[in-house]
């Protein structure tokens, strides 16, 4: 298997929203990956699809008139299009096989409508709790044209590629635990884990549930020690300067 990290821009909050105690009142540029991995069968995966392409023109684009558009400011460049960044790697919208989404949070779900031809995973508590939700905007991912497959708990759902339950921040929230054969094994925590600071200062007043967000960090803390991962968090600045994103690729 092959593994890209497709940067998608970055999500512009107070630090606050992510890691509440540690630097509160500061300004944090959050990256918003994606995830391409080519399977050993040929087939392609995407992880997570981030925000939508909409955002190079019109950052406003989903919170315009609530509050969240004070909180949640998205800044992308025109390569900060999905399609684009798959097209860098010869990879079509039409090309994606399988989506897995974390969950369907506008930043992670955004760029759905894209993948008609993909079969999407999702856990059915999440995706229940999602449709008609407005914090999980619907115009991006619950659309008649897609397919969704509907989990419920933990599987393997291709050789190497496992789905670990992670909830707190939303939800049924899933990580997923992508096994490589040279770089060994990584776990895209999705907003399991946001950065390295929930786990340093125990911050996870942020999370839609904090106990049981917490319960999930320690969760993949200790696969991280017991399957000698290396985990992904979801949004953290510093982790994504020590990662090379695409076209470079982990294998």
């Amino acid at each position: 298997m092959e593994m890209f990290i497709i940067p998608l821009g970055t999500c512009n909050c107070p630090y606050e929203t992510v890691a509440p105690g540690v630097n509160d009142g500061q300004l944090v540029k959050l990256p918003v990956p994606s995830y391409l991995v080519k399977l050993d069968d040929g087939k392609n995966l995407l992880i997570d699809t981030g925000m939508s392409r909409l955002h190079i023109t019109d950052p406003d684009a989903t919170w315009r008139g609530t509050e969240l558009a004070e909180i949640l400011v998205p800044e992308m460049a025109p390569e900060d299009n999905l399609a684009v960044r798959l097209q860098e790697l010869e990879v079509r919208p039409t090309d994606i096989d399988y989506v897995i989404n974390t969950h369907l949070h506008f930043d992670h779900a955004g760029n759905n409508d894209l993948f008609e031809r993909a079969k999407f995973f999702v856990q059915r508590e999440h995706y229940d709790f999602a449709r008609g939700n407005a914090t999980f905007p619907n115009q991006y991912w619950n659309l008649p044209k897609l397919d969704y497959e509907l989990l419920d708990g933990e599987s393997e759902l291709f050789p190497g590629v496992e789905v670990l339950l992670t909830p707190g921040h939303a939800p049924a929230h899933q990580s997923v635990m992508v096994r490589l054969q040279e770089t060994g094994n990584v776990v895209v925590c999705g907003d399991a884990i946001y950065t390295q600071e929930n786990l340093d200062f125990d911050s996870w007043g942020s999370q839609a549930d904090p106990e049981t967000a917490k319960i999930s960090g320690e969760k993949l803390k200790r696969i991280a020690v017991e399957e000698s991962a290396t985990l992904l968090f979801g949004h953290d600045p510093a982790q994504a300067k020590q990662f090379h994103r695409s076209p470079q690729s982990y294998r």
